[in-house]
């Protein structure tokens, strides 16, 4: 994973580096659900800030103060906090299905997320603001309103999620005016395991088989659907199961048996896989 991560960076940095200032890079990450979408984007905002800083530092040797000296380029906005609220669920002529079925193009406000693709979009200048986008409480699972800041600074905006790059309104559109659109494919048998373990910790389920019967009726269903409906793409990344980024046998196991779910002085496995590269 590291040796994909490094040179996509260094795309992505040679991007930054032929755009002129007043616009954004962005950059549309999709995959199946459990390809590891959210950690290659925080891990990728990472590494570009890392060199963004370095390169300054390089530049500035003898500037006084403390690094950092300036603020972060490169920023990622998750699309869970596109969700649809519960109560928005509930108000749908079978909430019960809405509810279950949640994660499915319906349960997203694709439009909501188009708005903010296109004000990341507009040409940045002196008088431009910051800009806010939405984040996902998993306590409470709903959305937080304006709780990710976008400020003028950040040039290069990294959008992860299932939906952002697929070939049906809004999320189409939306497409169109990313730089690139990449793609975390991943064994969907190794997804299903992921997914089963972090419905284990979250609560959804007791056990591994029911657990997976949930993975089966609605995620699985959600990344067929978004396979069969992807637009093209510029780069395919492979969720390899190598180094720090492995799951483990034991995390199997214990999801199996309903011995990881979250107790007091625990780690989450979830919160672990999330830093694999397991986390969405």
């Amino acid at each position: 994973m590291e040796e994909q991560l490094n040179r996509l960076a260094e795309k992505v940095w040679g991007k930054y580096g032929k755009t002129d200032r007043s616009t954004r890079v962005l950059i549309a990450i999709a995959g199946l659900p459990g390809s590891g979408k959210t950690s290659v984007a925080s891990s990728l905002v990472k590494k570009l800030n890392e060199h963004y800083h370095k390169d300054w530092r390089s530049k500035h040797p003898n500037f006084p103060g403390t690094p950092p000296y300036n603020p972060d380029i490169a920023y990622y906005v998750p699309l869970d906090g596109f969700h649809l609220t519960r109560a928005q669920l509930a108000a749908m002529p079978d909430p019960e299905e809405a509810a279950y079925r949640r994660g499915a193009p319906f349960t997203f406000d694709g439009e909501k997320y188009f708005e903010l693709v296109r004000k990341l979009r507009e040409r940045v200048l002196p008088e431009s603001t910051t800009i806010y986008a939405p984040s996902f409480d998993h306590a409470v699972k709903d959305p937080v309103e304006n709780d990710i800041p976008i400020p003028p600074t950040a040039r290069i905006v990294v959008l992860e999620g299932l939906y952002v790059a697929l070939d049906q309104e809004p999320w189409r559109d939306a497409a169109k005016l990313m730089d690139e659109l990449w793609f975390v494919d991943v064994p969907m048998d190794l997804a299903i395991e992921r997914l089963v373990i972090r419905h284990v910790e979250a609560g959804l389920s007791p056990d591994a088989g029911h657990a997976r019967t949930r993975v089966m009726a609605s995620d699985m269903q959600n990344g067929q659907y978004v396979l069969d409906h992807r637009l093209p793409i510029q780069e395919m990344i492979q969720s390899i199961e190598e180094g720090a980024w492995k799951t483990t046998k034991s995390e199997l196991q214990e999801a199996a048996e309903g011995k990881n779910r979250p107790g007091p002085g625990r780690m989450s496995s979830t919160a672990k896989l999330a830093a694999l590269g397991a986390g969405c």
